[in-house]
């Protein structure tokens, strides 16, 4: 079966600094793939090329078989792949549930299936009693879900996630982590996820992709990297959430 994601040997640089280097990797259909390394790594860079903030300079990336390097946002937005972003910003002067129908729309014309969609999502990630209050209101933990609810309510194939569980308490991470499997065990949603908590990416990764530098050192389950020597040297001797 053909991954539903491939990235091949993308680069970008920005005024000369290479910030992804001729990075290669797959995410299966269905599959949850972690994409980790220290600060400055390249993870994000990725993300941007993936979800077509940034074209790669050189290199292909292709969901579900066709390449979508270079298309707009938008564009890949409705192609399938909703994404996060780490700095969460949600429409402050809307409710909770406005949030989530703007996400909606990717998916329906119509107020009353976005409604109910967006309904259903903020129900699944525990935000259903909060639909009418501002979005300005919520709590850290609570306006990282909300960020979770707008991207799903675009109706994504793949869902990329950054730093979601970051400022979490861990039992607000494991709470995440259960509707992430849910997520995935439920639905056949796939996850790409950029995380700093070692706890998260432990108990949801089937694979492990380590950046450093903007070059892939390490891939493979977690049990393989974890053990990695250049990934012990490079990040996970750091000062690591767990």
């Amino acid at each position: 079966m053909r991954p539903l994601l491939e990235v091949r040997s993308i680069a970008k640089s920005f005024r000369g600094l290479k910030a992804v280097a001729n990075a290669s990797f797959e995410v299966p259909q269905g599959g949850i793939v972690a994409l980790i390394g220290p600060n400055g790594a390249g993870k994000t860079t990725c993300f941007n090329m993936i979800a077509g903030v940034f074209a790669p300079d050189t290199g292909e990336i292709m969901f579900e078989g066709r390449r979508i390097d270079g298309r707009r946002p938008d564009q890949i937005c409705v192609a399938g792949i909703g994404r996060t972003f780490q700095i969460v910003k949600p429409f402050a002067g809307l409710s909770v549930l406005d949030n989530v129908i703007v996400g909606a729309f990717n998916r329906t014309k119509h107020l009353a299936e976005a409604r109910k969609a967006s309904e259903s999502i903020l129900d699944q990630l525990g935000l259903g009693p909060k639909r009418d209050l501002p979005a300005s209101s919520l709590t850290l933990p609570d306006r990282k879900r909300l960020e979770v609810a707008r991207a799903l309510a675009t109706g994504p194939k793949m869902l990329l996630l950054d730093e979601v569980m970051a400022g979490l308490r861990p039992t607000e991470c494991d709470q995440m982590v259960e509707v992430f499997r849910e997520l995935n065990a439920r639905d056949g949603l796939t996850i790409l996820l950029i995380e700093h908590v070692m706890r998260a990416v432990m108990a949801l990764a089937q694979q492990i992709v380590v950046l450093h530098h903007g070059e892939i050192i390490a891939l493979g389950t977690p049990q393989q990297v974890v053990r990695d020597p250049a990934v012990l040297e490079c990040y996970l001797g750091e000062e690591t959430e767990v």
